[in-house]
């Protein structure tokens, strides 16, 4: 049987996954990013883990290649790493590619933790029936993937698709990762989402939630007011930024996942309306807003369908 090794480095976490071409994951380790304490240990720690999903492989697997995905900006022709802010210090200039490939002898292929996300749907998930769509990635941060005519926006480097530094408010605040005002980010990621509510309760207001997204996410749910006065304000501001990605891209569907998406439809039905109030009827008709499909695994098998989806063709 044929696998492909897939590694998901996230600014808490690394996943570790062997993927069969179905996209089912038939081994997975976990280890702590702990990026405080430097790129090299975290370089140590990539290479360890695959060498375990090589090693604990099935007698007769053959490997048909290495997937990565990583936080930060991703230099697609190299696979080193272009910038990466404070979610993983000193990472900015990591050959990833070439340190992979030394080691392993094997094809190894780098990739945007976003960009990855939108290849897992466009193989196995949501974005199998579509040949443009957008995927929105709604976590800790805000990222963001374009998909046209079957395959990703790159841009000049393999940049492109920072949707969530798109800002909604120039007047808005400054945002600590890039240095824009009133980025998307600030509102609609869980970090933002805490930030409204944290503004709200300095306000004088008072509630039985603490400022953090999935207190706050749940009160909306069971209606308390002032958690639906913030989630108002982050469904309109995501709206806003959604209805601009239709108008500049007219992709046929917009991918909303993440952990913040996964409230379920109460979310993503106000969402839409937010959405469609704000754009134009043919640009609307000619797009669905949808749920993510492959879920939480989606980083770590995405990074393995790499290697299957486009790595031979770079």
């Amino acid at each position: 049987m044929e696998f492909a090794i897939g590694v998901d480095i996230g600014g808490t976490k690394i996943q570790f996954a062997a993927v069969n071409r179905e996209g089912a994951i038939m081994e997975r380790q976990l280890m702590l990013t702990e990026a405080l304490l430097g790129p090299q240990q975290l370089v140590d720690k990539v290479l360890a883990g695959i060498e375990g999903m090589i090693s604990n492989l099935t007698p007769g697997g053959r490997i048909a290649g290495i997937g990565i995905g990583s936080a930060g900006q991703i230099d697609f022709r190299t696979g080193s790493v272009a910038f990466a802010g404070e979610t993983l210090p000193g990472w900015t200039g990591t050959p990833i590619k070439r340190l992979v490939e030394e080691r392993f002898h094997i094809p190894a292929y780098v990739d945007n933790d976003v960009n990855v996300i939108a290849v897992a749907e466009k193989v196995f998930g949501a974005g199998r029936e579509f040949e443009s769509f957008v995927v929105i990635a709604l976590g800790t941060g805000l990222g963001g993937a374009i998909v046209e005519s079957g395959q990703l926006v790159r841009g000049a480097f393999g940049g492109a698709g920072e949707l969530g530094h798109v800002s909604v408010d120039f007047n808005g605040p400054r945002c600590p990762s890039c240095g824009n005002y009133g980025c998307i980010e600030l509102y609609a990621s869980g970090t933002g989402i805490a930030r409204l509510g944290a503004e709200s309760l300095s306000a004088g207001a008072t509630a039985a939630w603490k400022p953090n997204s999935r207190e706050i996410i749940e009160a909306w749910l069971q209606g308390e007011p002032l958690a639906g006065d913030v989630m108002d304000r982050v469904i309109r501001a995501l709206g806003s930024a959604v209805a601009g990605f239709i108008h500049t891209f007219n992709p046929e569907a917009v991918i909303i996942g993440g952990g913040v998406s996964e409230t379920g439809p109460v979310f993503l039905d106000a969402l839409n309306e937010a959405v469609q109030a704000r754009t134009s009827a043919a640009m609307s008709k000619a797009c669905r807003l949808l749920p993510a499909y492959v879920g939480t695994d989606a980083g770590v098998i995405g990074a393995a369908a790499q290697v299957w989806h486009y790595g031979n063709n770079r």
